[in-house]
């Protein structure tokens, strides 16, 4: 149930990325990853439950085509998976990885 939540405010934190250029032309997006290096990461849905929660997807990171992330059960909070990137979080916040040793903080809107 925590995860469905959590699910909702990635999406709401998405939306929110969708003011920036390149997300609203480039790749229409159901949700956006806002994150503290000013750039926005568009995350557009393949895959939703009937509650809205996202389940997969192609997370957009530069201007070639999407990286398919996965969702992964975790006891609290949720992450989402690819070759070599990951995104974890609760509820509207959430942290973009590139590798062990490069975090990014992100807020999480709905598109």
């Amino acid at each position: 149930m925590q995860t469905r939540s959590l699910t909702r405010m990635i999406g709401a934190a998405f939306a929110l990325a969708l003011a920036s250029p390149f997300a609203a032309i480039a790749h229409p997006a159901d949700f956006v990853l806002s994150c503290e290096n000013g750039r926005s990461y568009p995350i557009r849905a393949r895959a939703v439950t009937v509650d809205g929660d996202l389940v997969t997807g192609y997370l957009y990171t530069g201007r070639h085509r999407g990286a398919h992330i996965r969702l992964v059960p975790m006891g609290a909070g949720y992450r989402y998976i690819t070759r070599g990137v990951w995104v974890d979080g609760r509820r509207g916040d959430a942290e973009l990885d590139f590798g062990k040793h490069h975090p990014l903080a992100c807020t999480v809107t709905h598109g």
